[in-house]
């Protein structure tokens, strides 16, 4: 069942926060599926640019009926990352997608206002979600490449302005995540103090959290001895983090190195142990397998394990397709 996001939102607001899962084929999917419906947990299907070109927004879209159709039970958004606004309006008009995300960032405050208000009203009009960024956020990831220089951290008092002025239903803060597997430098982390500030001026408003993958060390380990050069300062958010950052209103948590790395690290190791092989099925059935299990630790690190029956009772006869 695809639900506008704003409804999962508002359900989950400081009790738990959704996982928001970027895929770009097939095995992501099944994959992503089959762990949140182990969960029993609602969760974001998203998409970025790079992956719309890489499998096509069409595919994606086609995939994910599919998805839809084999899994009954699952309750889940399907949302455009990172969108520019033609792209948004795509997504907007596919009959697919229940959220698109304008990401304004790297424009002016006025500007990103002006941006996101227009594809709030088109979006509204179709009962879509709209997720808007203020703020910028370090990191490499798909076709995002923003330096720790070029990082800003989000102002509280803009971000309310920002909100009553755009109409934007959910903000990704910069509160010191960064895209990519090397988040951190020293002791940087993520600011909770900066997000109870955002929260103060915006109560009960849902935040998000990009690049909050946790960059699980022991996959990077594995990579490098299977033959990577990932490097040794490769860093990702503590999850220890996450209830105190829920409390203070993140209800949407994107993860995209996580299952990165896991596929980087399946297809080494398959191939280094199994140097004659040449069938993909193979190693994509071990990544589905084990997406699935990062997938249902997600869910239970960010609280909505168990969290479908009370979803489906709020949605049942809303506008869910």
């Amino acid at each position: 069942m695809i639900v506008p996001a704003a409804r999962l939102y508002a359900i989950a607001y400081t009790r738990y926060a959704l996982g928001h899962f970027n895929v770009a084929h097939m095995e992501q999917i099944l994959g992503v599926f089959r762990g949140a419906c182990e969960a029993e947990a609602p969760f974001i299907l998203a998409f970025t640019p790079s992956a719309r070109r890489y499998a096509t927004a069409r595919m994606l879209e086609q995939m994910t009926i599919a998805a839809r159709d084999l899994f009954p039970d699952a309750i889940f958004a399907v949302h455009l990352d990172h969108g520019d606004e033609a792209s948004c309006d795509e997504a907007i008009h596919s009959g697919v997608y229940s959220s698109v995300m304008i990401d304004g960032s790297h424009l002016s405050f006025e500007d990103n206002i002006a941006v996101t208000r227009r594809v709030v009203e088109r979006a509204h009009d179709r009962g879509l979600s709209v997720e808007a960024e203020l703020g910028v956020i370090a990191g490499k990831e798909g076709h995002l490449d923003v330096g720790r220089r070029q990082a800003l951290f989000t102002d509280p008092d803009q971000a309310a302005e920002f909100v009553a002025r755009s109409g934007c239903d959910s903000l990704a803060v910069a509160v010191g995540t960064q895209h990519g597997a090397y988040k951190f430098a020293a002791e940087e982390g993520l600011r909770l103090d900066r997000l109870a500030e955002i929260q103060q001026r915006l109560p009960h408003f849902p935040l998000v959290l990009h690049g909050a993958s946790s960059v699980n060390l022991e996959d990077v380990r594995r990579i490098n001895a299977a033959g990577g050069q990932l490097k040794g300062d490769a860093k990702g958010v503590d999850e220890s983090v996450f209830p105190a950052a829920i409390r203070l209103g993140v209800t949407k948590v994107n993860i995209a190195t996580d299952a990165r790395l896991l596929w980087t690290r399946v297809q080494r190791e398959f191939f280094r142990d199994r140097p004659g092989a040449f069938d993909p099925a193979e190693p994509g059935q071990i990544y589905m397998q084990e997406l699935a299990q990062l997938v249902l630790h997600k869910c239970k690190v960010l609280g909505s394990e168990g969290q479908l029956a009370r979803v489906r009772s709020a949605v049942t006869g809303s506008d869910a397709t």
